[in-house]
């Protein structure tokens, strides 16, 4: 046994369990009287925010909510989210945030499948939950938020309120790190568009290294001022509400995409970092001019989801706001990647700058690997921008695993990685760059095309907003290209157009064979939904 094996054992003294939750009492004891949460006309401190989310800890383990314990919440993204994302750890109880776009019956699978024992909902969404509800066997305890920003329709549904359910608990709960950094902390489901979704387990580690990831990929400086454009159900907000306790910010609240709210919170607060899918920063680049003036202070995006069309990336640039683009899934915690940028790009030609920035990069420092390889052979495909292999990674922030689902679990880690579905090549300097989802990869005539390759050419368009392209059946050829395009408002074009436009950008096989203009289907977090779009191509009165 060597030396340094002898008498230097873990003790509380030399080690602590990795958590999120660590952040909520640094913030509150250091920064106590600092916004940390805007939403409409109400302000919470860090001091107050910790102090809430310990009576929502005390009052749940008052009902009997404990280790293990599922607690659903199907809010938007409101101070009451926040909360949710330290209350419930605090006593060793497992997170799970509902997608609010959901059908009942989806949200019921979701509730019967975690086994929650509580579930916090807003009035908005009372119809979907009324109807969830009935569809489950065992009913958990149903709170209410009645957020005074929202205006519309929904009626309560629960035996109380969340204010008056924080009234039973007690503001100095004695609360306690986890035992082990490996225990669960959240749970997510992906979307599930082929069978029943899968609940995706976070641990307390990753959700801490992911959390501190993210400052450090964004070089956050402190105090920064975030608004939330990204729903935070999504990925637990891709672990956003963690980093800005960690990092002491401020927390701008947002219930609903709109380009016009969105730069006037920029604006009024001082706004300093978001995030958001390609579909966000495309409405904020065709938002009127108008509504975009009077920004001064330097604001800095996050962009994630299908690669960033190369129009996009322009837009952004001009509009002055610093794009970082990030790739990651649900099973690892949201963004665990990044186009590392590299001070001389910016010396570059802009055509230049788009195609170095449109990657999907690098791991994230505290992640430890991210790859491209060959799934049959696990072999690494050669870095040559051409050879395509799968997205693999491996490391801290990767989940526990599916939920109740052992096969689909090894199934994701076979080989010592998880395996993402994404397709993509290496650079030769060492950047990931997606060339598409496996499933949506185009094979015409023996020839494999990509779908987001063309995309990226058919938003350079002037009078195109989104674009998004799948595959059709063909007798001659197997499968062509079928593009669905979603023009800006005002903007006209026509099949023929749109053909020429694409034969003198790329390759004849690669021109999609049809062309449809009529609004994407898309899921509450902005991403196309291209398995409808697929069950389109297939029918003949859904492109006509």
């Amino acid at each position: 046994m060597s030396p340094y094996d002898q008498g230097l054992a873990r003790n509380p003294a030399n080690h602590a369990p990795l958590t999120p939750l660590s952040f909520l009492p640094k913030a509150a004891a250091v920064f106590p009287k600092r916004t940390a949460v805007i939403h409409g006309a109400r302000r919470f401190t860090w001091e107050e925010v910790y102090a809430r989310a310990r009576r929502l800890a005390s009052a749940l383990k008052q009902r009997g909510v404990g280790h293990g314990t599922t607690v659903a919440a199907m809010l938007a993204n409101t101070p009451e989210m926040v909360e949710m994302h330290f209350g419930p750890a605090m006593i060793g109880a497992v997170l799970n945030t509902l997608n609010t776009r959901l059908d009942a019956e989806a949200i019921a699978f979701m509730l019967e499948h975690g086994e929650a024992k509580v579930l916090v909902t807003d009035r908005e969404f009372a119809l979907t939950i009324e109807q969830a509800l009935k569809l489950v066997k065992t009913k958990p305890l149903v709170i209410d938020v009645d957020d005074p920003v929202y205006t519309g329709e929904g009626r309560r549904l629960g035996e109380t309120d969340y204010e008056s359910f924080l009234a039973t608990g007690d503001a100095d709960f004695a609360w306690s790190l986890p035992a082990d950094e490996w225990e669960a902390i959240a749970l997510n489901y992906t979307s599930g568009t082929t069978g029943n979704p899968k609940g995706v387990v976070y641990h307390h580690r990753g959700a801490h290294l992911n959390a501190i990831g993210n400052i450090l990929e964004w070089s956050m400086p402190k105090h920064a001022v975030y608004l939330w454009t990204l729903p935070m159900f999504h990925c637990n907000g891709w672990c956003f509400p963690w980093t800005v306790a960690a990092n002491a910010g401020t927390h701008v609240c947002l219930r609903k995409v709109d380009p016009k709210l969105i730069f006037e919170l920029i604006r009024e607060h001082g706004v300093t970092h978001y995030c958001g899918a390609p579909i966000v920063h495309t409405m904020m680049i065709n938002a009127p001019a108008e509504q975009k003036t009077g920004i001064t202070q330097k604001v800095h995006a996050m962009v994630a989801g299908a690669a960033p069309p190369g129009a996009m990336i322009e837009g952004m640039a001009k509009m002055g706001i610093a794009l970082t683009h990030v790739y990651g899934l649900t099973e690892v915690y949201g963004p665990a990647a990044a186009c590392s940028q590299h001070v001389e790009w910016a010396e570059l030609p802009l055509d230049e700058q788009v195609r170095l920035n449109g990657r999907q990069g690098v791991a994230y420092l505290l992640q430890e690997g991210m790859t491209v390889m060959n799934p049959e052979t696990m072999t690494v495909v050669p870095a040559d921008g051409e050879t395509m292999g799968e997205i693999m990674f491996r490391g801290n922030i990767t989940m526990k695993g599916y939920l109740k689902n052992e096969k689909a679990t090894a199934d994701a880690f076979a080989g010592g990685w998880f395996h993402s579905g994404d397709l993509a090549v290496i650079h030769p300097d060492g950047y990931v760059k997606i060339k598409d989802r496996a499933k949506d990869v185009i094979i015409s005539g023996g020839e494999n095309i990509s779908s987001q390759e063309v995309e990226d050419v058919l938003t350079r368009h002037p009078a195109v907003m989104l674009a998004a392209v799948v595959a059709q059946p063909d007798e001659k050829w197997g499968e062509v290209g079928c593009a669905f395009l979603e023009l800006k408002e005002g903007a006209l074009a026509s099949e023929e157009e749109m053909a020429g436009f694409c034969r003198e950008r790329m390759a004849r096989f690669k021109v999609p064979k049809k062309f449809v203009f009529r609004p994407l289907p898309k899921t509450s977090t902005g991403k196309i939904q291209k398995f409808v779009l697929r069950e389109w191509a297939r029918s003949a009165e859904a492109i006509e």
